[in-house]
């Protein structure tokens, strides 16, 4: 009976998908802070619905905006 009345979650969708963004830009730290958790994680894919193709980009973006400076490697 109570695995009957358990919802599903809603399924989420890739945001760089519904805009349309082809490519994960490094240099737009404000899309790419939203992917990262407070101690500075890359959030997986599970938890923050991109498709696959674009987790790999944003991951590459994070890492390549981090080696540059323009994002921290952990939160203090």
């Amino acid at each position: 009976m109570a695995r009957r009345d358990r919802r599903r979650p809603k399924k989420r969708v890739c945001n760089f998908c519904v805009d349309k963004i082809e490519a994960v830009d490094y240099k737009d730290v404000g899309r790419l802070r939203r992917y990262l958790s407070e101690r500075g994680k890359i959030l997986p894919r599970r938890i923050t619905g991109n498709c696959a193709r674009h987790q790999r980009q944003l991951t590459t973006a994070i890492k390549r905006a981090r080696i540059m400076a323009l994002m921290p490697f952990t939160v203090d």
